[in-house]
């Protein structure tokens, strides 16, 4: 393998498939990127047997090769080098690549590319495209609310489920759910559900970066693995496993108290009441009031510690139904706020023990759910 490419472009590549490459494994070879000619370009692959991303660079090739090399020190390296063109040179004895940019050169020693792990291909199924900018959304609002311990592993992933022209993702943990429904660009003939790993939607995220193409996802008939095609990236996640709950039981379908709030004074408010939380069990107590002809309803919202003090903030709101009081975790209520940008949002609610309900006003895609902390009021 011979070729040239700029160095601004092999680093942005390395930089892209270096989320994949195994940190803790007792399989060495996954700590390296495989760099292979593909044609015209150069091709960069990394895996840690669960996910795999693949990026494509622009080179110069003279000859055809393939070898892997560490990823940390190949892209330590490459990250320190001026941006210039560089020339990359396969060597046999040691395998590794003879690394050459302005007046510095570099001898990189790697494995041979026979014992890389396969990537895993993903060619039939059925395909879906969505929006770029949909995906980033759905992903973003979801995966926040699925599980991180192992103790579930079918709670780690995102429920997936398209059908005809439109997508369903579902994250919860077991004290929140958080589903997202959006359009695809075209219908597709045949449903598709699976269970996607949750980091491998945030790296999905992650990689969508400001694309504006279409993202392209496939399943493979065993349902065993799906492919996430964006510009010149590929990433292939072996899918979980197992029975999602059945979340659209858990979605509360009435309420006696509903109030809608201005997003980023509640965001505010919720912040503010955070930094109290901290030291008082990270909880946040809020008292929705109904309004009168003399006063509009509001929220209350507080926390108190008993050692550092305590914090009370009141926002406007319009309030249907009766008073009530609820309490959140204040990292739960944070979190799903932060994701949700700019407008209204309607909190609804039935008792201090029953879940509440978050819904952004103007907007049938996205319901959150929340269970309740209890608490002496």
């Amino acid at each position: 393998m011979k070729l040239s490419c700029l160095q601004e472009n092999l680093n942005r590549g390395l930089a892209l498939v270096s989320r994949a490459v195994a940190t803790r494994t007792t399989l060495p070879i996954t700590q390296n990127v495989l760099i292979e000619t593909d044609k015209s370009m150069l091709k960069l692959s990394a895996t840690n047997l669960e996910l795999a991303v693949t990026t494509w660079v622009g080179a110069q090739i003279e000859q055809e090769g393939s070898v892997t090399i560490p990823a940390r020190l190949l892209a330590d390296f490459v990250g320190s080098l001026p941006n210039d063109k560089i020339e990359l040179e396969q060597t046999s004895r040691p395998a590794g690549i003879h690394f050459k940019c302005a007046r510095f050169e570099a001898q990189i020693n790697g494995t041979e590319s026979s014992e890389f792990p396969p990537i895993p291909s993903v060619e039939d199924g059925v395909a879906a495209l969505i929006d770029p900018q949909i995906l980033r959304t759905a992903i973003s609002r979801v995966a926040l609310a699925a599980a991180t311990e192992e103790t579930r592993p079918v709670l780690t992933g995102i429920k997936l489920e398209i059908s005809g022209q439109q997508f369903t993702m579902a994250g919860a943990d077991g004290f929140r759910l958080a589903v997202y429904k959006g359009p695809l660009i075209e219908p597709i003939e045949e449903d598709i559900e699976a269970i996607v790993p949750a980091k491998t939607l945030s790296e999905v995220q992650r990689l969508l970066g400001d694309q504006e193409e279409p993202a392209k996802l496939m399943v493979t008939p065993s349902r065993s693995q799906i492919m996430i095609h964006l510009n010149n990236i590929e990433v292939v996640s072996q899918l979980i496993q197992g029975t999602f709950p059945n979340y659209s039981q858990l979605i509360p379908q009435d309420y006696t108290s509903r109030a809608v709030v201005d997003l980023q004074e509640f965001t505010r408010a919720t912040r503010a009441a955070s930094i109290f939380a901290r030291d008082g069990g990270g909880i946040i107590r809020l008292h929705i009031v109904p309004g009168s002809d003399s006063s509009p309803g509001k929220i209350s919202v507080a926390s108190r510690a008993e050692e550092s003090g305590d914090n009370h903030g009141d926002i406007d709101a319009s309030v249907e139904g009766e008073e009530s009081k609820i309490a959140f975790s204040a990292r739960y209520l944070t979190e799903v706020l932060g994701v949700l940008g700019r407008g209204e949002i309607a909190l609804e609610t039935t008792t201090a023990s029953s879940p509440g309900v978050l819904k952004p006003i103007g907007s049938e895609d996205y319901v959150h759910v929340v269970m309740p902390m209890f608490v002496q009021w």
